[in-house]
């Protein structure tokens, strides 16, 4: 909750005013106590209209001061709610996209997005809302005590003994509601990961009829949420008939005693009046406490893991060193010294072993081998989404490891063998590597990828809006705008996940075309699943379990190492089989 103070304290004027309105609120609704006794003892027992005009006219005026006074809280306390939940969902943003991918390994990413939608609507509804809730009826709660006392101190004594019989139970149940809150949300969590998941790979799921298996299995995730959610409300109840039953219990004993004492002379009835109407206030005000309570504790299970997602430390430090500038034009060589690295998810075993490196400023390097031989660890540890555990990659002479991270990633151009499409116009993903490129350089570089021709054959060209992950385009089309987008990165380095493997001769053909103009004057490293695509490499690297096996071009590669030729025997007769060499 301290954290969540944390996120409220910039909006102090907001928060000084919602709570002047709330004591300016409370103060008139305790005032509506001594209203109801001259009403009675000065309006009713007198018998004199003018006496009633001017106690109807006092509680019209407080009336009318409580309207807007509740006016002014509530506008104030909703502001601060939503104001702070939009903080801290731009506060978990952008700390999740910092974060290292070794994280998403270990954590389910819908889940994730569970915590940042769901929880923090739970978090708004209480700032926004509960805590005002909670603050006024304690006002009440206390002011209601100290005038039930200054109205008659014996009835007030015995509204006292009754509390200890109220605050235990509260505590008592409150904390069994907290824990089951925070078990709930992660419930809701695994139902929305699960949905997600499935929605997601739709054309799987139904592809292998797996429906009625999904149905089982989300009918089961959704009842436990369910199980959990009904033993929290079943705590939250008790919690709330327990409070309610003895305060107003006790409210009854002193109506009983109250009504003795008026009968006998030694109160008056409007002292009676007054009493009770406190007596109600600081009976609903407990009541409304007792309820606020078990939403309060939701909110601290729902903070608790919002709170843990912010406080996650990202394992690369995005921070340069004082060696770690980068020269202002980057030539493009790469240096790897003694290479090696596990993944945090598999530890004992070693993806890269003592890999060494030398690749020079505008080569085109291909590394080809079997799958698992690290080839895409590789990229991974060049564009820094994990560090490796011994060893070192320089770039232009510069430790990778002492850059900061938007620096050294600025030297690179991703083409992945999937390319990532997101929401939004072709223009849009284009641009992704660069958003302020103008038109006729994003147009440009459609053109050099081939991409051009079947974009303005779309409906509405640039502008046309693609749906998640590319929906409604081929294979072909997605690696060209990969390719478009890559171009306008204009990055020294390019990474070349190579990705015509899985597409048709006319499309691969296109992608051939572009891939000049992609690769001109460039450091290139193109991991080969097809042979075909790397014979006019500078070099090519035979990696195998991690270790690199040979280094050549491709004729003496076939004649000298046994796993490129047989990698070359394999793939050169599954081509001529497909027509597709």
């Amino acid at each position: 909750m301290k954290l969540v103070v944390d996120f409220i304290s910039p909006y102090r004027r907001a928060v000084v005013g919602a709570l002047v309105a709330l004591v300016f609120t409370a103060g008139i609704t305790l005032g509506l106590g001594q209203g109801l006794r001259i009403l009675v003892d000065q309006g009713l027992a007198t018998q004199s209209p003018a006496m009633l005009s001017r106690a109807v006219g006092l509680f019209f005026v407080l009336v009318i001061g409580l309207a807007i006074g509740s006016f002014a809280r509530f506008y104030l306390v909703s502001w601060i709610g939503e104001r702070v939940v939009a903080d801290i969902r731009k506060q978990v943003f952008n700390h999740l996209i910092d974060l290292h991918p070794g994280f998403y390994e270990k954590n389910r990413s819908l889940e994730i997005q569970s915590r940042f939608t769901a929880d923090t609507t739970v978090l708004q509804s209480v700032i926004g809302s509960t805590v005002s809730i909670a603050l006024r009826n304690a006002l009440m709660l206390v002011g209601g005590l100290i005038l039930l006392f200054v109205t008659n101190a014996k009835l007030a004594g015995i509204i006292i003994l009754g509390f200890p019989l109220v605050i235990i139970p509260i505590l008592v149940y409150g904390r069994r509601v907290r824990q089951l809150s925070r078990l709930s949300q992660d419930r809701v969590a695994e139902v929305g990961s699960y949905v997600g998941e499935n929605l997601t790979q739709i054309k799987t799921v139904q592809a292998f009829n797996h429906q009625p298996h999904d149905r089982r299995f989300f009918a089961r995730v959704a009842e436990n949420a369910f199980d959990i959610a009904r033993t929290r409300i079943r705590q939250r109840a008790w919690l709330t008939t327990i409070a309610i039953t003895l305060v107003m219990g006790a409210i009854g004993v002193v109506i009983w005693i109250g009504g003795l004492d008026v009968i006998s002379g030694r109160i008056s009835p409007g002292e009676l009046a007054a009493f009770v109407f406190y007596s109600l206030l600081v009976g609903l005000a407990a009541g409304a406490i007792s309820e606020v309570i078990g939403e309060l504790q939701r909110a601290a299970g729902a903070a608790a893991r919002i709170f843990e997602l912010l406080q996650t430390p990202s394992e690369i430090p995005s921070e340069a060193t004082a060696a770690g500038v980068l020269p202002q034009t980057i030539q493009g060589d790469i240096t790897i010294n003694n290479l090696s690295f596990c993944y945090p998810s598999r530890p004992d075993t070693e993806v890269l072993k003592d890999l060494s490196l030398s690749i020079h400023a505008g080569e085109t390097v291909a590394l080809v081998g079997p799958s698992g031989a690290g080839k895409s660890t590789l990229f991974d540890l060049l564009l820094r989404f994990y560090d490796p555990d011994r060893g070192q990659i320089l770039i232009d002479h510069t430790d990778s490891r002492q850059v900061a991270l938007d620096e050294l990633r600025r030297c690179f151009a991703l083409v992945p063998q999937n390319p990532a499409l997101f929401h939004g116009t072709i223009a849009d993903n284009i641009r992704y590597a660069r958003p302020d490129a103008s038109d006729d350089a994003m147009v440009e570089a459609a053109r050099i990828a081939h991409a051009d021709e079947f974009i303005r054959k779309l409906p509405q060209g640039y502008e046309t809006p693609l749906g998640d992950t590319g929906l409604g385009l081929s294979g072909g089309q997605k690696q060209r705008l990969a390719i478009a987008r890559a171009l306008l990165a204009d990055a020294p380095i390019l990474l070349l996940d190579e990705a015509t493997s899985a597409l048709d001769a006319e499309s691969e053909h296109l992608i051939q075309q572009a891939m000049p103009g992609l690769m001109s004057d460039r450091t290139t490293l193109v991991i080969a699943h097809r042979l075909a695509t790397v014979r006019h490499a500078d070099r090519i690297i035979v990696l195998e379990a991690g270790i690199v096996q040979d280094i050549g071009n491709h004729d003496d590669l076939v004649a000298r190492n046994p796993l490129y030729r047989r990698l070359a025997e394999l793939q050169f007769r599954e081509d001529g089989k497909g027509g597709n060499t």
